[in-house]
């Protein structure tokens, strides 16, 4: 997952290049889309159901790249939420900021019953 959104983008520029304040979020949070989120963060995130954004803590990075170092595991689903196609992470549980997305390998259909679990060590981030 390389795909900075516009905010963090921002964010970093001005930190690294024009000497101004960034605060790291304290947690950080993974979403599931039913469309492309896009830098700008407006793809389709699913709702209802029992959704919510899950927190992931990521293990320390080697040459700009670290994975999650444990299990991301949302709640489980208890009405349809449709083919799941995306990731994201935010710097919130609610609103907030999109950070990175990411295309799924494979899309994956959530319904009724289904729990969504990201394991530890699948999910790459990576500053390229």
């Amino acid at each position: 997952m390389a795909e900075m959104s516009n905010h963090l983008e921002n964010e970093l520029y001005d930190h690294v290049l024009r000497n101004a304040a960034y605060t790291s979020p304290t947690n950080i949070y993974v979403s599931l889309h039913t469309a492309d989120p896009t830098d700008a963060g407006t793809g389709t995130e699913v709702s209802g159901g029992s959704y919510a954004r899950t927190a992931v803590t990521m293990g320390a990075p080697t040459n700009g790249s670290g994975t999650n170092s444990a299990d991301v595991q949302f709640p489980q689903c208890t009405s349809d939420w449709g083919t799941v196609t995306h990731i994201g992470i935010w710097d919130a549980t609610t609103s907030g900021n999109m950070l990175f997305h990411t295309p799924l390998d494979a899309s994956k259909n959530i319904t009724t019953g289904d729990v969504f679990k990201i394991a530890s060590g699948s999910l790459t981030v990576t500053f390229a």
